[in-house]
């Protein structure tokens, strides 16, 4: 009888540890997802819209606290990219944005905001490039890059892509299609430090563009059906 006591409370206790257990693997898988929704508040929520401020998104306090503007400018966002509109800033959001989520935060920040720079500069060389030369879609990317450096443009990859206007990829639905493999490489490449647009900050297809203001660039280099300008 003792026996049986003693193994009903052992089994009893190992079903207690095991419950406790998968109530801390649920509470630190929610806490490695970061999501950020309307009743957030705190410095990524900031970050968030102090982006979606810049690229025209936002027009709201910069306050760290997520309200009803902020959803709506997410919304809005999430809209323009061929996002889930949901107004719930989660991992793929985070990443649109050019943002770390918390998920990924085991390796170190710089190596995952190259991470998160790279899979943007493929994501828009594959919508510009895509068909053209290896070596024009490179120089897309590069001409990406040599933005973020320039004073009249904002200063990270995301800034540059998301910047409003500047990218029709993003209002033709070609910024929502698979990356293409030679996208990879070539963002690759050009965040490696190849720039065979030669310095450029503009880029356009003159059987395409309707914009005057663009032939008046200096043009340092044409490649496949891009001209490269100053």
């Amino acid at each position: 009888m003792q026996k049986r006591q003693r193994a009903a409370a052992q089994i009893l206790a190992l079903c207690s540890v095991c419950i406790i257990a998968a109530m801390l693997l649920g509470h630190f898988s929610q806490a490695s997802a970061a999501v950020y929704r309307q009743g957030s508040s705190g410095q990524q929520v900031r970050t968030i819209q102090q982006k979606l401020k810049n690229w025209g998104y936002y027009s709201g306090e910069v306050d760290g606290i997520f309200g009803s503007q902020t959803t709506a400018a997410v919304k809005y966002f999430q809209r323009k990219n061929g996002l889930t509109v949901d107004g719930i800033v989660g991992a793929a959001t985070l990443k649109a944005l050019g943002m770390q989520s918390s998920s990924s935060s085991s390796g170190s920040g710089a190596s995952a905001g190259r991470d998160n720079d790279l899979y943007l500069l493929a994501r828009m060389i594959s919508a510009e490039a895509r068909g053209e030369p290896y070596t024009g879609q490179v120089a897309v990317g590069a001409v990406i890059l040599n933005r973020v450096k320039h004073p009249s443009f904002p200063n990270t990859i995301s800034g540059v892509i998301y910047q409003p206007g500047a990218f029709s990829a993003l209002n033709d639905g070609q910024y929502n299609q698979p990356i293409a493999d030679s996208a990879r490489r070539a963002a690759q490449d050009a965040m490696n430090g190849w720039d065979p647009s030669g310095g450029a900050i503009y880029y356009y297809n003159p059987a395409k563009t309707t914009n005057k203001w663009i032939w008046s660039r200096p043009v340092i280099a044409t490649i496949g059906n891009h001209v490269f300008a100053k």
